[in-house]
């Protein structure tokens, strides 16, 4: 789902529900808008309305859930990068290759989630990137420790790369969007139908008009916040770059 359209879909339902409570006013029967009749379509859109809180309340805090969860994987992954480089910097020379794969998957990394054509969306099963995480730790098997604080070394970069491996496919896991459509379809309805009943009892005029039409467009807000959390790696809210961006600067000679 594209925020920007979805937001702005949801906002123009919403006002043109209210609109449709205007219109309708001055259709229906007098006895159908007696004060019982209005009291009783209060008490049940009240209730309606803590039911839309609630759920657009669990929405965003399942958005900015996920997104604070992937910022801190990717936090946490820039890390383990910066912790493996240091570890074959103290390996010594003979760690030269699987420091150099180390650095060209970072790079590879940045390319993946941040691509610089915006028109790309972030990639994070990228075969190629998950070949060159195999490679490095081929590549830490590989090396002969000569004495025991290399032979350390070389477990610990074991573990780290695995850890590595445990992580990328974690996030890969992870991914896509934790909103179902039907959850905001639902939600439109219900607010669209509180809108509606609130311009039956309304006054027409523009400042009632004007009030409906920035209420929907500050509900169709909210979706938008929501989409864009939802994708934490696209859009115009997208987690930054800088932890790997960070790595890969610690990774240089």
């Amino acid at each position: 789902m594209n925020p920007i359209i979805t937001s702005l879909i949801v906002a123009a339902c919403i006002f043109a529900s209210a609109i449709a409570g205007l219109l309708l006013h001055s259709r229906l029967p007098s006895h159908h808008l007696t004060k019982e009749t209005q009291d009783v379509v209060r008490l049940g859109t009240g209730m309606l309305s803590v039911l839309a809180s609630l759920v657009l309340g669990l929405l965003i805090a399942t958005a900015k859930t996920s997104y604070d969860t992937t910022d801190q994987a990717i936090q946490g992954y820039a890390t383990e990068l910066i912790l493996l480089d240091e570890t074959f910097r103290d390996y010594g020379q003979t760690a030269t290759v699987p420091r150099d794969l180390l650095q060209r998957y970072t790079t590879q990394l940045l390319m993946d989630f941040w691509p610089k054509s915006g028109g790309h969306p972030a990639v994070l099963d990228n075969h190629v990137a998950g070949i060159m995480l195999e490679h490095i730790r081929e590549a830490i098997r590989a090396l002969k420790p000569v004495d025991d604080g290399q032979r350390w070394l070389q477990d610990q970069a074991l573990q780290i790369s695995t850890s590595l491996l445990r992580q990328r496919w974690l996030m890969i896991e992870q991914a896509g969007t934790k909103i179902q459509p039907i959850v905001l379809v639902v939600l439109v309805l219900w607010i669209a139908f509180i809108f509606a009943t609130f311009a039956l009892n309304a006054p027409r005029n523009a400042t009632v008009v004007t009030a409906f039409l920035i209420c929907s467009l500050a509900i169709g807000g909210s979706i938008y916040l929501i989409l864009e959390m939802d994708s934490p790696l696209n859009g115009t809210m997208k987690i930054s770059d800088w932890p790997m961006t960070n790595a890969l600067a610690h990774m240089q000679p």
